[in-house]
């Protein structure tokens, strides 16, 4: 079931589209995070300001290095040792579509443990768009029954894993890492 809907969802991506995904937190909206027009596709279905950048998901920390320009060692180990999903966001983004990169030049990236998210990305051999899946401004879904039928709906592919699981999830914690080590919570 799980190698059938990363195919489904791999063939969807590949053609542009976009799609609602469950991840290692909340549900997710996503799609190949190179594809600019497939970003923009998200901005318009989430009604998000394109200034406010979305966040990549990648299936192993030694990938970080293909999207920033320099990451701090220190990284290594916060993810290593993070007792909760850890997004991390750097400076110096490159290798993406440059709708996702901040105008500060940096990208939020996410290692993600979720066995469809690790699967999907490992096909895709490119990190995978993540925003939550709800219209901009309205709270985060914490399961898939609280996703609204706009965003259902709006999105090319709904993958068929993790629907029925009602556990209230909770958005990943958000750390801002610079070069130097320095770093800050910007979500705990």
């Amino acid at each position: 079931m799980l190698r059938e809907e990363v195919a489904k969802a791999l063939k969807v991506i590949q053609d542009g589209g976009i799609i609602l995904y469950p991840t290692d937190t909340i549900w997710g909206i996503g799609c190949d995070a190179t594809n600019t027009e497939a970003v923009q596709k998200i901005f318009a279905l989430k009604q998000r300001d394109e200034a406010k950048s979305m966040i990549i998901l990648l299936d192993a920390d030694h990938q970080m290095e293909r999207y920033v320009n320099e990451v701090p060692a220190l990284a290594y180990d916060l993810i290593e040792f993070a007792e909760n999903p850890l997004t991390l966001v750097m400076p110096g983004a490159k290798g993406i579509s440059p709708a996702l990169i901040a105008a500060d030049g940096s990208i939020g990236m996410r290692v993600s443990k979720h066995p469809f998210c690790q699967q999907l990305i490992q096909r895709m051999r490119r990190p995978l768009v993540s925003t939550s899946a709800n219209i901009s401004g309205e709270p985060s879904p914490k399961n898939f029954g609280f996703i609204s039928e706009d965003i259902i709906n709006g999105v090319d592919y709904v993958v068929d894993v993790d629907q029925h699981n009602m556990a209230e999830n909770i958005p990943s914690t958000i750390m801002r890492l610079d070069p130097s080590g320095k770093f800050e919570f910007l979500r705990r």
